[in-house]
């Protein structure tokens, strides 16, 4: 990460025209203090005449010294894939309710990231996953997930499907289920909370595996150490497919192998100072109300 910060991007919701307002506000808030303002070139096609030079995420690296995302944790999510493996930091501003991920908010946005640009935040690293399809052992597919990998049936199948998961090339089980969710601490309160998976602090340098609706009462989610290879082997195949953070996915065939690391580089979110990762639990998920 460079520090201090001359070249920050901005990213919006795509498709969100109401944040053209206020993400122009913050861009000449950041021209004024002598940054070099660049637009994400989706974001740019709901602005109107912007003075400022446009790139598409993809031409961001080597560039931007920051990138500030204005959304939702769906946008972080996508730009954390893109942005991640080129070690430029991320701040997210929130459109609507506090998120896990946008922490700041539309009215303490400047404030907050005036403070950041003076070096006053705090910095967290968080687990990304990278995985790839591989077919009578030829890769057909590959990509990264923020939150997860999930292994699923189609929501036009009925039957549960088959797999058999090794972890670091040891025999861990065979299942029967909806599908399977392997996790990160960050996707830990995403899709895996809902399937019965414990909530993990973010700085944990761990994955887990969650099963969805599995046949067996006996089968539970595990964790397992981050450096682990993780693989899923398809026994019974009937419209399956996996998914990278509900944004991109691969349609299965039968005894095709779905291999998930962790991937090198981890994303970098910057928060201000004081940020709370439990603060956010409470807010978040109602923890703070009193019955």
């Amino acid at each position: 990460m460079k520090f201090p910060f001359h070249n920050v991007a901005l990213i919006g919701k795509h498709k969100a025209h109401e944040i053209a307002e206020p993400l122009l506000r913050l861009a000449a808030f950041l021209s004024s203090r002598n940054l070099t303002v660049t637009v994400d070139s989706l974001t740019a096609e709901h602005l109107a005449d912007i003075p400022y030079p446009v790139l598409t995420l993809e031409e961001m690296a080597g560039v931007v010294d920051l990138a500030i995302v204005i959304g939702g944790d769906g946008t972080m999510l996508n730009i954390a894939r893109t942005l991640s493996p080129h070690q430029i930091p991320l701040v997210g501003v929130n459109q609507g309710r506090l998120g896990f991920l946008t922490d700041l908010t539309l009215d303490n946005m400047q404030e907050s990231i005036a403070a950041m640009l003076d070096g006053k935040f705090v910095t967290e690293q968080r687990l990304l996953l990278s995985a790839h399809v591989l077919r009578n052992d030829v890769e057909v597919f590959s990509g990264l997930a923020f939150n997860e990998v999930v292994v699923h049936r189609s929501n036009n199948v009925s039957s549960m499907i088959e797999f058999e998961v090794r972890v670091d090339g040891e025999y861990l089980y065979n299942q029967r289920a909806d599908g399977l969710i392997v996790a990160t601490p960050t996707g830990s309160t995403a899709y895996a909370m809902s399937a019965g998976g414990p909530i993990l602090h973010p700085s944990l340098d761990v994955i887990e595996l969650v099963p969805v609706c599995p046949h067996s009462l006996s089968n539970r989610p595990i964790v397992v150490k981050s450096s682990s290879v993780l693989e899923i082997l398809m026994h019974r195949t009937e419209d399956i497919r996996v998914r990278f953070d509900s944004h991109t996915h691969c349609d299965l065939r039968l005894h095709d192998k779905v291999i998930v690391t962790r991937h090198p580089e981890p994303a970098c979110l910057l928060h201000p100072v004081g940020h709370s990762y439990y603060h956010t639990l409470r807010e978040k998920l109602l923890w703070n109300q009193t019955l």
